[in-house]
């Protein structure tokens, strides 16, 4: 086994960094326990590998935050006096090489600690099964880290490439084995990238079993099975342009049963839930604690998008005045959760000066929403997405289910029903079914299509193709590693 003593410190620091996440606290000390020679190493290794997901970086706040802003969600108040100044760069696309987003390094972290175990399994598979951890045992944590291996690249190759076909060479640097510190490995190609995504994937899923489910954990939908696993395949299907893939995924997920669509009285109430938004839709989300040491904290979430925390995120009316009277989605109220249903809420006193909030990220009751930081969820994969990507594939020649599919979710939200279904109508869906949760920038790049918009504080034009489209790689990257090509328009 090609050893690395760095990644193997990230493994073990993974290892004991899931506070909260296990039932059952990692060990605290390098031991046996925490090697990758039995079991139990190898599982701590593994669900320590989940946390670093919680960061700041990654779906704990700006991963999913930041695109909101750019894609014309989400703005910075009106009142520019009441917000922090942490969310200027994605507002006004001010970014460059030293001031980017920050995925790169956390996630080639969890690339480096999945590494290690799938490469611990294949090379001492025969010497570490025993009576108590047959075979399948193994099999099923070694899916667990492919899974999250390419759910890091997937994100990866979203923020830092073009997914509209453009500078297909630039896609991100694929690493499938542990690393030395005096690696420089290059960026593959887009196409390269998206390949050995789907092998994970489908390596994945011919691995684990049917019925696995990681023991030990607090929220059963913030850990990887089958489920998790097909739904991810059916998203990067859909964005590879494989529709008959993307919409024969996304069919085993609505069809297993497991899952249900909120109704219209269910869906303002699910988002502050510790657990999974009570089921329901949740497929895979990440979970939210304080003592995780990777939690986001005063920049996650539901702090940023709070009136009364960080207020760097609001909603902006150009989103807001999409919905239509009745639905679900678009209802606006006061701030106050215990008060009635809304999703876009104005502070209390109103000194914002009536600016509206998403009420996704109301905090779960980890702290007191209205004053200090306050943990959320913050879902990754639900069933709408599945029955928006069936629709999306049959809009794109691969069945004809479009508005059943549609309609499915706008009849469980109190909006009106379609009698045709266009690709223009898939996308106004996807934005108003998916609103801060990350989707619509990402959405906008594959499909090559532009940003265009103004609200009271910035006006917005990118054209497809633009420079912006796949974000600048950190420049201490570039410093580090030779072999390591910045994208183009933003200097070498």
């Amino acid at each position: 086994m090609k050893q690395n003593i760095i990644a193997l410190f990230a493994i073990l620091t993974l290892a004991v960094s899931c506070q909260e996440f296990l039932t059952e606290d990692p060990v605290m000390s390098q031991s046996t326990e925490l090697t990758l020679s039995d079991y139990n190493g190898l599982n701590k290794s593994v669900a320590g590998a989940y946390s670093p997901l919680a960061s700041s970086n990654w779906y704990g706040a700006f991963f999913v935050l930041d695109a909101e802003m750019r894609a014309g969600n989400a703005m910075i108040p009106a009142n520019t006096n009441f917000q922090s100044g942490r969310m200027m760069v994605p507002y006004y696309m001010t970014y460059d090489p030293n001031s980017t987003a920050g995925l790169w390094g956390t996630a080639y972290y969890v690339i480096s600690a999945c590494n290690n175990v799938i490469d611990a399994i294949e090379t001492n598979g025969e010497n570490i099964v025993t009576s108590n951890h047959p075979i399948a045992d193994f099999n099923n944590l070694k899916a667990e880290a492919l899974t999250l291996r390419a759910l890091a690249h997937f994100d990866l190759l979203r923020l830092y490439s073009h997914l509209d076909g453009s500078n297909g060479e630039y896609g991100v640097c694929v690493i499938t084995e542990p690393q030395l510190p005096t690696d420089m490995p290059a960026r593959a190609s887009v196409e390269e990238t998206y390949a050995q995504i789907i092998k994970d994937l489908t390596d994945a899923e011919g691995l684990m079993a049917d019925g696995y489910q990681r023991s030990g954990v607090n929220d059963s939908k913030a850990v990887i099975n089958k489920d998790v696993i097909q739904a991810l395949l059916a998203r990067v299907y859909l964005y590879h342009k494989e529709w008959g893939k993307a919409s024969e995924y996304a069919t085993k997920i609505i069809t297993c049963g497991r899952y249900k669509l909120w109704t219209a009285e269910e869906y303002t109430s699910v988002w502050g839930q510790d657990v999974a938004g009570n089921g329901g839709e949740v497929i895979f989300e990440v979970y939210g604690k304080k003592v995780n040491n990777y939690d986001a904290y005063w920049e996650g979430p539901s702090h940023m998008t709070n009136p009364f925390g960080y207020a760097d995120c609001a909603a902006s009316v150009q989103l807001v005045n999409l919905f239509e009277d009745g639905d679900v989605r678009g209802i606006c109220g006061i701030r106050n959760k215990d008060e009635g249903a809304a999703m876009f809420c104005t502070d209390k006193d109103q000194a914002s000066g009536g600016q509206l909030w998403t009420m996704k990220y109301y905090g779960k009751g980890d702290g007191d929403a209205d004053n200090t930081p306050d943990a959320n969820n913050t879902i990754v994969l639900r069933l709408s997405e599945m029955y928006l990507i069936r629709a999306e594939a049959a809009v794109n020649g691969a069945g004809s289910t479009a508005v059943a599919d549609l309609n499915a979710i706008r009849s469980s939200r109190g909006a009106s029903p379609l009698t045709t279904a266009s690709k223009a109508d898939v996308a106004l869906e996807r934005r108003l079914e998916l609103n801060f949760e990350g989707h619509l920038w990402f959405d906008l790049d594959r499909t090559g299509s532009s940003v265009s918009y103004s609200d009271a504080v910035v006006t917005r034009n990118i054209p497809a193709g633009d420079k912006f489209w796949a974000l600048p790689i950190p420049k201490s990257q570039i410093d580090i590693n030779k072999n390591l090509k910045q994208n183009p328009g933003y200097g070498e």
